[in-house]
């Protein structure tokens, strides 16, 4: 199967803007990725590499302690043949960019939409007629991209087409029809990106040593 190549700026980029999205320290560059100093209760660091290298491996053979994560615009398999046994490669994810935005759409009977900006980031929230948090999602804004992340519908209202509006609603507050949009999909919202237009630019691997 023929490796991904996707440009190294637009992985920075994205990865710029979801560290604006999540309140994350920006990324710098490190042996031919992108080091993220999380610090988080779920994770210490992580570093994305567009394309496999020897720094990764480097990386991947230096750290023995756990919640290091290790992200390759990549195969699964590609990404476990270039790590020791202590690595836990993760679900699959996706990569994946879209050219135009959607159509608004009227939202179920009783359902309302909530927005709220903080600079570059937009948060929406879909809220049910009995007051639950039914959707949400956040995007981020910078000169060089415009991403979206966690994209959510609680399981009691799934099928109502919330995940979409919650899209449309983010896509208002992009400000440069030139920058590109970005987010990465796990397997099940591949699939529905798909349906709206997005396409794959990668395979999204990753990897961690879990806390024992």
């Amino acid at each position: 199967m023929t490796l991904p190549c996707v440009d190294p700026k637009l992985v920075f980029a994205w990865q710029a803007a979801h560290s604006i999205a999540r309140g994350s320290p920006l990324p710098v560059h490190d042996r031919g990725g992108f080091r993220v100093d999380t610090h988080s209760e779920k994770e210490v660091k992580r570093w994305v590499f567009p394309r496999l290298c020897d720094g990764l491996r480097a990386i991947a053979h230096g750290i023995t302690a756990p919640r290091h994560y290790l992200k390759l615009c990549g195969f699964d398999d590609e990404l476990r043949n270039a790590l020791p046994a202590r690595w836990e490669i993760q679900p699959a994810n996706y990569f994946m960019t879209a050219a135009a935005t959607l159509d608004t759409q009227p939202l179920p009977q009783g359902y309302r939409m909530e927005l709220h900006h903080a600079g570059p980031v937009t948060r929406a929230c879909v809220i049910a007629p009995d007051g639950d948090l039914a959707a949400s999602g956040c995007a981020a804004e910078t000169v060089d991209a415009f991403i979206y992340d966690r994209i959510e519908t609680a399981q009691d209202h799934r099928r109502k087409g919330l995940g979409v509006a919650v899209m449309v609603a983010l896509a208002t507050a992009r400000k440069s029809v030139a920058s590109p949009q970005l987010l990465v999909a796990t397997e099940d919202g591949r699939s529905l990106y798909a349906k709206l237009g997005w396409t794959v630019l990668a395979p999204f691997a990753a990897a961690v040593i879990a806390d024992i």
